[in-house]
């Protein structure tokens, strides 16, 4: 069975959770979230999440973060050491969906899904004209010019 835990700046973790209630209220429930404030540290993560990290004994978990290198990832890599745990940075909706779909599958694919979920929701959906290029013009009609001199 897999848990999952969001380590991200506030108050991204929450919303991501609530996020995931609106498609699975029940695997809401498995998901662990801690909201990164300015004055947090790594160590204070680590400490911040030990509740739900009991809580998750006998199970395997899935830690999301949002920015590799920042400091929820940095708080998260640390509790990533703990055996039959997996961290990813760069957690989107996708991402959360995909792996909450996934669930109950292995925790290395749930990790490699929930990554390429993420890559495959960012993408462009509108098309404008590039800026460095004028809009076309109507073609020339000679008829309709009229020089006075």
């Amino acid at each position: 069975m897999l848990r999952f835990l969001i380590v991200a700046h506030a108050p991204l973790a929450s919303a991501l959770r609530a996020v995931a209630a609106h498609i699975d209220a029940d695997a809401a429930a498995d998901i662990g979230v801690f909201d990164v404030r300015p004055e947090h540290s790594p160590d204070e993560i680590a400490v911040g999440c030990a509740s739900w990290l009991e809580l998750c004994a006998g199970y395997e978990l899935l830690i999301l973060t949002d920015v590799f290198g920042a400091t929820p990832c940095n708080g998260a890599r640390r509790l990533g050491e703990r055996p039959g745990t997996r961290v990813v940075a760069g957690v989107n909706v996708p991402a959360l969906w995909r792996a909450l779909s996934y669930r109950h599958e292995s925790l290395d694919k749930v990790a490699d899904l929930a990554v390429a979920g993420g890559q495959q929701g960012l993408m462009h959906v509108s098309v404008s004209r590039p800026q460095h290029q004028a809009a076309k013009q109507a073609p020339h009609d000679s008829k309709h010019d009229h020089h006075q001199q």
